[in-house]
């Protein structure tokens, strides 16, 4: 570790001090004063390791469970100023995935079955809700687009970012449901049918006959489906962002991917290229990561125009190519677990430079950056910015993932 490192963890740590309000951790003080899902499960990597505020988790779990709606859907977000449901982005599925995994992950470090049992009903009606997200009974999640944390982008139907959290959401559960004294059988057979199918569907590439062969009936059947698509699509080095009806992405969304290495959807074959790709297109440059690569154009088949929103969504910005701090908080984290400890300590350094950066002061930890200047875009003093930065310090301390269970990685 550096000087700036160590630094970088202080500053972290200050920021998440003023994150956590009585409602759980709040996204930020300048922009966002309410409790999102995604952002609070997030941060929480990090709060869960910072002495003092490993109860700030349950408290946005408390928050979010009392907003959480007849049919089981959990609120995007919940105003720190009114402790109800907040319309801001309303209607995301994500929101339950990250929820579940909540649960998840303050039970691997407290062990509290008890609050796992208090849970249990709610987190069995969000799973429910989810399920319903499986419209035509395929195994995967259909989710339209923009309704997940890229509230600014056109993946749609079967989309890598959210089928990979559906499938830890069930491996969590399978885990959960054990310690409360029911059978996670069930669940962790879905999660199986889950990773099985996203690595036929959403890879196209020799990479998948490690896993199942070279004779596999079903890879080879999608791989003749895309092909009629679109000769071009032989193979790539990353999972596709989505494929849809008679469409699909041609574009690497990098923090699908690592998902799918974090929480092993990834075969290791699968892992490598993906890795290796990042390495050689530079997704950590100027500093980690860019969330998009290549970027979408106007004119594109998955250009929209209302990507022009407030100037967001434009080449180089936002979701369509920004720089994200507390996505290369997991590019650091999965560096480590793929052994690539070296690469893992240079990021981190990056990491803690671009965390420095602010547009007023010194160490803002801003929402995002420009992807090819660097410079920041976003609102200061983001919750899961700070939190990365802490989960991804510790992995490379330790050299190992905390939190993800026992064995230090996802079951």
């Amino acid at each position: 570790m550096t000087e700036l490192t160590e630094l970088a963890l202080e500053k972290a740590q200050e920021v998440l001090a003023q994150e956590c309000c009585p409602l759980g951790l709040m996204a930020s003080p300048e922009g966002y004063r309410q409790v999102w899902a995604r952002d609070s499960v997030i941060t929480s990597l990090g709060a869960l390791l910072t002495p003092g505020h490993e109860e700030c988790l349950p408290k946005s779990l408390e928050t979010l469970a009392g907003q959480q709606s007849e049919l089981g859907a959990i609120p995007n977000n919940v105003s720190v100023a009114t402790g109800r449901l907040d319309h801001t982005n309303a209607g995301s599925v994500d929101s339950n995935l990250w929820y579940i995994l909540g649960h998840y992950f303050n039970h691997q470090v407290s062990g509290d079955a008890g609050f796992v049992r208090k849970y249990w009903p709610s987190l069995e009606k969000a799973l429910l809700w989810l399920r319903y997200q499986d419209s035509n009974g395929c195994g995967l999640l259909e989710v339209h687009e923009a309704a997940d944390w890229a509230d600014l982008l056109a993946n749609r139907f079967n989309i890598l970012y959210d089928n990979v959290l559906w499938y830890a959401a069930l491996r969590g559960m399978g885990v959960m449901a054990d310690q409360v004294g029911k059978d996670g059988a069930a669940y962790l057979d879905m999660a199986g049918d889950v990773r099985h199918k996203l690595r036929i569907v959403l890879w196209v590439g020799p990479e998948n006959t490690e896993e199942w062969g070279p004779g596999c009936p079903g890879h080879a059947e999608w791989k003749h489906t895309l092909g009629q698509m679109d000769p071009v699509l032989v193979k790539r080095p990353f999972f596709l962002p989505y494929v849809a009806f008679r469409d699909y992405g041609d574009y690497c969304d990098v923090f699908g991917n690592l998902l799918a290495i974090l929480f092993n959807v990834a075969n290791p074959a699968q892992e490598r290229r993906i890795l290796d790709y990042f390495h050689q297109v530079g997704v950590a440059e100027p500093y980690p990561v860019r969330v998009l690569h290549p970027v979408i154009h106007p004119g594109g088949k998955d250009w929209r125009e209302y990507y022009r929103n407030n100037n967001l969504n434009l080449p180089d910005q936002y979701h369509n190519g920004g720089i994200w701090p507390f996505v290369g908080g997991f590019y650091v984290a999965v560096l480590v677990k793929a052994g690539r400890l070296e690469e893992g300590r240079h990021q981190l350094e990056k990491l803690a430079e671009i965390n420095r950066l602010g547009i007023s002061q010194e160490w803002e930890f801003n929402e995002w950056c420009h992807g090819r200047t660097g410079r920041p875009m976003g609102y200061p003093h983001q919750a899961w910015s700070a939190g990365m930065y802490i989960y991804a310090h510790h992995c490379v301390a330790q050299r190992c993932l905390p939190v993800f269970g026992n064995d230090k990685t996802f079951p």
